[in-house]
């Protein structure tokens, strides 16, 4: 079967999976890819990875669109999704309101899951806010530190720690098997990012990806996008 091959960040793994039949239906083609770091993801690109399509964060949709590696008519918002806590399925859900909060969870927790700090959008967000509240070098040693969310919240469902805790996208919490978001960051240390997609300037199926990013962003699928993690 013909694909469709997409660099993607891995905020939108889930809902490009439940997208994928009807996809086929529409187009008789499949979908293939990548899913991480949007840092990575951009820099695949940039290096000449193959790709139809992109999808990553608004801000690097457009610097890939001046580099001319994306084509600036097709760019299309597929929706916000917010940075959140997550915890095993079978442990107690924690609730954090104030920034005290945060940091007696993270304090008590014994292992705290969080994407690439360096390239991934949450990994990132996250290293700023242990910075932040002054805990970067008292959770170091307990902070452990996955290519990307996906990944990270997969070892998280995995942990034997007494009290783990992770923390990335919300859409990548819900697809994972084995733990439960738990809930969003306080007041000033939140983070809701806008990810878009984009035709590849080098796309071999710049129609068909055309047609991913319309069902990605469309009306019809905004449900969809809701249960896998996405908001307006």
């Amino acid at each position: 079967m013909t694909t469709v091959n997409i660099l993607s960040g891995g905020a939108a793994q889930g809902l490009v999976r439940g997208l994928t039949e009807a996809f086929r239906a529409q187009t008789g083609f499949g979908i293939d890819g990548e899913f991480g770091a949007v840092g990575l993801m951009a820099d695949r690109l940039r290096a000449g990875t193959p790709a139809d399509l992109v999808i990553l964060t608004q801000a690097l949709l457009a610097k890939l669109a001046e580099e001319k590696l994306v084509a600036a008519s097709s760019i299309m918002d597929v929706g916000r999704v917010e940075t959140a806590l997550a915890v095993r399925s079978r442990d107690p859900r924690v609730t954090v309101k104030t920034e005290a909060d945060l940091r007696e969870v993270l304090r008590s927790a014994d292992a705290i899951y969080v994407p690439d700090t360096k390239a991934s959008t949450a990994g990132q967000h996250v290293a700023r806010v242990l910075d932040q509240l002054g805990m970067a070098y008292e959770v170091a040693s307990r902070l452990k530190i996955f290519p990307n969310g996906a990944t990270a919240m997969r070892e998280l469902a995995a942990s034997t720690a007494q009290r783990p805790i992770g923390c990335t996208q919300a859409t990548e919490i819900i697809a994972t098997d084995g733990i439960v978001l738990s809930g969003s960051l306080p007041p000033g240390c939140e983070l809701v990012t806008m990810y878009t997609a984009g035709v590849t300037a080098g796309a071999a199926h710049p129609k068909e990806a055309a047609a991913l990013i319309a069902l990605l962003a469309g009306a019809d699928h905004r449900e969809l996008r809701q249960r896998a993690g996405f908001t307006g």
